[in-house]
């Protein structure tokens, strides 16, 4: 099934099944500092900025598009915003790719939402919700607009509904991998997204073999600067090592077979490999 594709100047968007990416006809070290007002201008602070990997990640962000509407509020404004407060927090990661032409540019989401831990609710806590497809589509149609292109096509465009394409879960030579009804190059783009939405960082990727060197905190050892997140990842003491695996595509046709290898190379049954392809398919679907 193709990707849909639609053009608007030097900057376009595509899409497969609920991802969306942004592909633009200039190098990715032209794009760094437009990138990086383009965050700061939407009120984001930066942690992290790798452009050897071509990463950069906000920090959590209280979600305000979720404070009340109220007469008050909408009368006094920004005066009263710190009486209020949100269950709910977002970071966003960039991520660019150089392909034959230019560059492709990634967005993807992560969530927080704190909930109440007791049948009292006098206490809380904070734990991951699911990333959000179309929140990541709105910064897209923003990114667009600061690359150039007019405000209302790219947002019409971006809010096309996505075609599906299929992927599950098979057992091959013992070994539980995803396969997805779809060709090598957009399957490469599909499984990069689903990598950043999870939490995965690209340490290294290698198209030409397929592979993807990625590396995994679980969400309970994360650092974090933020004070209100000292709560949500337990002790600073818990520093577990981050995990380091391979994300190898081999495609058949019109299939590709997703498998997670050791860091070495080697087939992994483990249970933390078994997750990540559950992970990696839930994002596909």
């Amino acid at each position: 099934m193709p990707t849909a594709v639609s053009t608007l100047g030097d900057v376009r968007i595509e899409r497969a099944g609920n991802q969306r990416w942004l592909v633009i006809s200039q190098p990715a070290d032209k794009l760094w500092e437009p990138l990086r007002d383009f965050w700061q201008e939407n009120g984001f602070v930066l942690t992290m900025e790798q452009a050897n990997l071509g990463i950069m990640e906000t920090e959590w962000a209280e979600n305000r598009a979720k404070l009340p509407q109220d007469f008050i509020r909408s009368t006094l404004g920004r005066v009263f915003d710190s009486l209020y407060a949100t269950a709910e927090r977002d970071k966003f990661r960039t991520r660019l790719e150089r392909n034959g032409n230019g560059t492709e540019i990634y967005i993807s989401h992560r969530g927080m939402m704190e909930v109440y831990n007791s049948k009292e609710k006098d206490s809380t806590i904070w734990q991951p919700r699911a990333p959000d497809p179309e929140l990541e589509a709105e910064f897209l149609a923003r990114l667009m607009v600061k690359l150039g292109a007019s405000k209302e096509p790219s947002k019409s465009l971006i809010s096309a509904q996505p075609s599906r394409i299929g992927a599950r879960t098979a057992v091959v030579e013992g070994l539980t991998v995803v396969q997805v009804d779809d060709g090598f190059d957009r399957a490469w783009r599909r499984v990069g997204l689903a990598l950043d939405r999870a939490n995965f960082t690209v340490e290294d990727r290698d198209r030409s073999q397929g592979t993807y060197f990625v590396r995994y905190v679980e969400p309970s050892s994360e650092k974090t600067d933020s004070g209100f997140l000292s709560s949500i990842f337990g002790s600073s003491k818990d520093n577990a090592a981050p995990l380091k695996y391979r994300v190898k595509l081999v495609s058949q046709g019109a299939t590709t077979t997703v498998s997670v290898l050791s860091s070495s190379g080697a087939p992994d049954t483990s249970a933390n490999a078994q997750r990540i392809v559950k992970v990696i398919a839930d994002d596909l679907k």
